[in-house]
């Protein structure tokens, strides 16, 4: 078998995991409720909810030309823009979440003749948005601790939770055993450069906030659209769990966080007393409409073609 062949298994292997992994999700929740939860999302609440994808694009291609300007590498915006589409298109069909990332890094280092440089940039403007994904994360989690909303005697005393924390550590594991953690090792001159620097901090944590609360508010939006939201407390609750599928998204073993994402909202809303199957609509919902918003890139697979940055 060739390798071509090889990674053509590798991809559809993901992808039949990802069916599978939904299809159990969907399977353990009441199937009819979440279809009633997904045909409570109006098709009108698409626009402004496509319009803050394109924010969040605009957004993470600025933090992109930043981080890679401190690292000396020139970067067009509207460059960085087009490319990031691209590279969010390609994360959205292809196993992972990150190879996109790593085809913007080899198009722009290609094009300044300094591909290590140019793959530092986006790894570095990745961990920074990861980073502050993490923060927000932990400070919800101390929001629903101490509201009460977390009910740990729900799905087996707490079970699911320990099961996802071990879930989430064996793939980090994993990552770190297949050579990321020489490469982070590699990258500490340009991550205290791009990232550490108390002039450049400030900026990528505060770029990398808005970042979030772009993502933040999609989900916000399709909540509003369905009704899940009634007042200041239930916008908290969402934005908070919205927080956490996002991190759930970072495991590495399906294709654009598909059947993790829903797998992590039929564990966390019932644990704040919610319904699995509002999480579980709200997830699906999201992943497709990220799919919709991202095919703007798939034109760009044909059309687009590295240029002087």
């Amino acid at each position: 078998m060739t390798e071509h062949q090889r990674k053509r298994v590798r991809l559809g292997f993901r992808w039949l995991f990802s069916v599978l992994f939904l299809g159990y999700v969907i399977h353990s929740v009441d199937a009819n409720t979440l279809w009633s939860e997904l045909a409570d999302f109006p098709l009108v609440i698409l626009v402004p909810a496509i319009l803050l994808t394109v924010m969040q694009v605009a957004l993470s291609a600025w933090r992109w030309c930043f981080t890679v300007k401190c690292l000396g590498l020139p970067l067009a915006y509207g460059l960085a823009f087009r490319e990031y589409y691209l590279a969010i298109f390609l994360n959205q069909v292809l196993p992972g979440g990150v190879l996109g990332d790593v085809n913007r890094a080899w198009r722009h280092g290609g094009v300044v003749g300094k591909g290590v440089a140019a793959l530092h940039g986006v790894a570095i403007e990745r961990l920074s948005g990861q980073l502050v994904l993490a923060l927000v994360v932990v400070t919800a989690f101390g929001w629903f601790l101490g509201s009460g909303r977390l009910e740990t005697g729900v799905w087996g005393n707490g079970l699911w939770i320990v099961a996802a924390v071990v879930s989430f550590v064996v793939a980090l594991l994993l990552v770190v055993r297949g050579g990321r953690a020489g490469y982070l090792q590699c990258l500490r001159r340009d991550v205290s450069l791009a990232l550490l620097n108390r002039s450049v901090l400030p900026v990528q944590l505060g770029s990398s906030l808005l970042v979030l609360a772009s993502y933040l508010c999609v989900f916000l939006c399709l909540a509003w659209g369905a009704g899940y939201l009634d007042n200041v407390e239930s916008v908290v609750t969402i934005a908070g769990l919205s927080s956490i599928l996002l991190l759930s998204m970072v495991i590495p073993l399906t294709v654009a966080g598909w059947g993790i994402r829903e797998g992590a909202a039929a564990v966390f809303w019932p644990l704040i007393g919610l319904p699995a199957e509002q999480g579980v609509a709200l997830s699906v919902g999201y992943g497709a409409l990220v799919l919709v918003s991202s095919l703007p890139g798939a034109v760009l697979l044909f059309v687009s073609k590295p240029e002087c940055a």
